[in-house]
């Protein structure tokens, strides 16, 4: 999930959002200021409807962050480095670069966010209950309740055992500890999730055959969510299956054809060395030898034509800092998620001097896995070239 725009950082830690949380918070505020909220205390203005209904709203997708910022805390403590938090129609999303490295740490990063949640209720329930002693039964003190519940039902939800929910993960720790096999793990979890989506599936169908076109509506995205997430995490475990020991140098494109950073966007267009050859191309900068970023050809033919001659490849290339970058005897399956994870989809390889050793494109991972899985090999993956 790539996020629209950027809230932020939290604790270190990129927070995104993405367009069609704005869809899901309409709906909430809409349903409450029009619909629980004067059910349950008439009377009021139909402005402290909405104040009150956009608040709990707001305060719901606070939940949601705590949630996932609590799982990238945790996975940073055991040593799973963190992309950033999307939040988005379904609720959020915490990327995770990295895995787990054993059941009980993955145990720890699932468990936090179901935890939070139930802790999350319970204050919401405290406050309802204070509020209701103190001022009476009223618009705060119900839409407390709303949050009390709602977080409640977002831990029993985030705990069911299938995948790619908490309880998927949490199901996972339990498989690899009891089986020492985190793939076959993975692909237990993942087959829960899939299960546990076509029964939401059914269950949509039959709603929508009684009527309920709204919830029927909701259970079949989530079943779709559910299915199609739960399938490509079982792919990438098989990915990392098969790429289990492979080095990096194995799938890179060794010496690319690289471009001067001071090097005009004109003159790289117009030269018959980069014309045709590549879409993506290494900068090297001022030194000479050590990369300084990636340039996509997209990116420069976004400059315009009368500006082309005095744009320098520098300005308008992805810099390092934003770029993946690994080193030759890096394990391939580690470089996959940063990959998959959007962006310009292309690694540096760059060796122990610094220098630019090769490029790794999510297609040369393609290939690499075509060749594993059809030529014969001699029992061993590792590369020691």
């Amino acid at each position: 999930m790539t996020p629209t725009f950027v809230l932020g950082r939290i604790a270190g830690v990129r927070v995104g959002v993405h367009w069609s949380i704005l869809a899901i918070f309409t709906l909430i505020a809409l349903g409450l200021a029009q619909g629980r909220l004067p059910e349950v205390s008439p009377g009021q203005a139909p402005w402290a409807y909405w104040l009150v209904g956009l608040l709990a709203a707001a305060l719901f997708f606070a939940s949601l962050l705590a949630h996932e910022l609590a799982h990238a805390l945790v996975a940073r403590r055991n040593g799973v480095a963190v992309d950033d938090i999307v939040l988005w129609l379904l609720g959020g999303v915490a990327k995770l670069r990295t895995e787990a490295s054993t059941p009980a740490a993955e145990l720890r990063i699932a468990g936090v966010g179901p935890l939070v949640s139930l802790g999350l209720s319970a204050l919401f329930a405290l406050a309802a209950w204070s509020v209701d002693s103190t001022a009476g039964r009223g618009l705060v003190s119900e839409a407390l309740v709303w949050l009390a519940v709602i977080n409640l039902l977002l831990a029993l939800f985030n705990s069911v055992p299938a995948a790619p929910l908490d309880g998927g993960r949490l199901l996972r720790a339990f498989l690899w500890w009891k089986t020492g096999d985190r793939a076959r793990a993975t692909a237990g979890a993942t087959a829960a999730g899939r299960g546990f989506g076509w029964f939401l599936l059914l269950a949509g169908v039959l709603l929508f055959a009684r009527g309920d076109v709204v919830g029927g509506l909701w259970f079949v995205l989530i079943a779709w969510f559910l299915i199609a997430a739960a399938t490509a995490e079982g792919r990438q475990a098989q990915l990392r299956a098969v790429l289990t020991g492979v080095t990096v140098r194995r799938a890179m494109t060794p010496s690319p054809v690289t471009v001067p950073a001071d090097l005009t966007v004109a003159d790289l267009l117009e030269d018959p060395r980069y014309r045709y050859r590549h879409s993506v191309f290494p900068v090297i900068g001022d030194d000479g030898r050590s990369p300084a970023g990636l340039l996509t050809l997209a990116a420069a033919g976004r400059v315009a034509a009368t500006r082309r001659g005095a744009t320098r490849v520098r300005e308008v290339m992805v810099p390092r800092s934003e770029v993946v970058v690994a080193h030759p005897d890096d394990q391939l399956v580690d470089l996959l998620p940063q990959l998959l994870s959007g962006g310009t989809g292309r690694a540096l390889v760059i060796d122990d001097s610094g220098r630019l050793a090769g490029i790794v494109a999510s297609s040369d991972i393609s290939r690499t896995v075509s060749w594993l899985m059809t030529a014969p090999t001699d029992g061993s993956r590792s590369d020691t070239r």
